[in-house]
């Protein structure tokens, strides 16, 4: 029984994704940059081509200004290179004006022939720090925008940070029908629960223990059912496993040996979500960890001591990792978003001893949001205006 009503409850399936490292976010050791690891096409294309391989079903493309790959152009690069997995491209609501957006939006989604997920991104500009509730406002207007975009035949909004005459959504239609792409979102405050509440698919939330997990989806489902509407819930969580549960705590300990805290501290406070709500959940779990980083049994802390945002990791043997995947299968989750370091290697090792025991499923297949065949849009077969 799930923690929440949620809107796939039947679903004996999950979406299993990995994490493609644009951001300057790949180590041997952590903190300890490696020129071989860099957040360059190769390295990181070569990344999506090992996850696909194994069989994950999306990939989570992130967005941050730092040395390495603009995420909707990654993503438009490998359109030509996969042809199964999915990818869950972060957008920064605001970063373009939303009808354009919407019409990039709807041409990776025909490049991909609707293998197009988004992660609705609320934090602040490059250079820039805006208000919380300034923020949270523009993002509720461009999911709107968009939706309209998906599902009309005109956009015209009037609101309060946008203003949009009455035009077609001719260049918007995407490939994916019955909505459009669906949209993934992860925060903590007030504003956030509201607007994923009110106009998201999926919950995404950071690893912390089961029960504060359990009442973040009470509280987001909260929002959700003001509106009459569900959500699914996905967990974004690194991940370390061994053959024994002995082999995946000493790789832990080893991945941390050379970091040193001070520039751990600095690699954290240079992202954009440093100071995020959900960045200072992450940190005080850090705190009330054990004397070995442990949260709860299995769930290590200690990769947060060198990254912002997602800050902990599954660390123990294939049947103690797949227990815990089935304990959150069983609270309702839906998603996984999975990472390790460096990535291409920590992705063998889950893509070969734990991803062939899961049954996964694409969930943009399991709403029924991807055709059988090219839609009849103006980019795809549909008459041509």
């Amino acid at each position: 029984m799930s923690v929440v009503p949620i809107t796939s409850p039947d679903l004996d399936a999950c979406e299993v994704s990995w994490f493609a490292a644009l951001c300057s976010d790949d180590y041997q050791f952590l903190g300890v940059p490696d020129g071989d690891l860099r957040s360059s096409w190769a390295h990181c294309s070569s990344i999506v081509k090992r996850a696909e391989g194994h069989g994950f079903r999306n990939i989570l493309c992130p967005s941050s200004y730092q040395v390495g790959q603009d995420t909707l152009s990654f993503v438009a690069g490998c359109a030509p290179i996969t042809d199964r997995i999915n990818f869950l491209a972060a957008i920064r609501c605001g970063e373009m004006q939303p009808v354009m957006l919407a019409r990039t939006v709807a041409t990776l989604d025909h490049m991909l022939q609707g293998r197009l997920t988004l992660n609705v991104i609320s934090s602040d500009f490059p250079g820039e720090v805006a208000d919380s509730a300034y923020r949270y406002k523009r993002s509720h207007e461009v999911v709107e925008i968009l939706r309209q975009a998906w599902t009309r035949d005109h956009i015209e909004y009037s609101g309060d940070v946008y203003q949009i005459s009455k035009i077609t959504t001719d260049p918007a239609r995407p490939y994916q029908q019955n909505g459009g792409p669906l949209l993934y979102f992860g925060g903590y405050s007030p504003d956030a629960l509201e607007l994923c509440g009110a106009q998201c698919d999926v919950y995404l939330m950071w690893p912390e223990p089961k029960e504060v997990l359990a009442k973040r989806m009470q509280d987001v489902h909260a929002r959700a059912a003001a509106h009459g509407r569900t959500l699914d819930y996905g967990l974004r969580v690194h991940m370390i496993v061994r053959d024994t549960e002995g082999e995946a705590r000493d790789y832990a300990d080893y991945i941390v040996s050379r970091l040193d805290d001070e520039y751990g501290r600095m690699i954290r406070d240079r992202a954009h979500d440093s100071i995020s709500l959900g960045v200072a959940h992450q940190a005080r779990a850090r705190e009330l960890a054990d004397q070995f980083g442990y949260i709860e049994p299995n769930l290590w802390t200690g990769i947060g001591r060198a990254r912002s945002g997602c800050g902990a990791a599954l660390v123990g043997s294939v049947d103690q990792v797949m227990s815990r995947i089935q304990e959150y299968q069983a609270m309702g989750i839906r998603a996984f978003i999975f990472s390790g370091y460096p990535h291409l290697d920590e992705c063998d090792h889950f893509g070969t001893k734990v991803l062939p025991e899961l049954k996964t499923c694409s969930l943009p297949h399991a709403y029924g949001r991807v055709p059988a065949t090219t839609p009849a849009t103006p980019l795809g077969t549909g008459e041509r205006r």
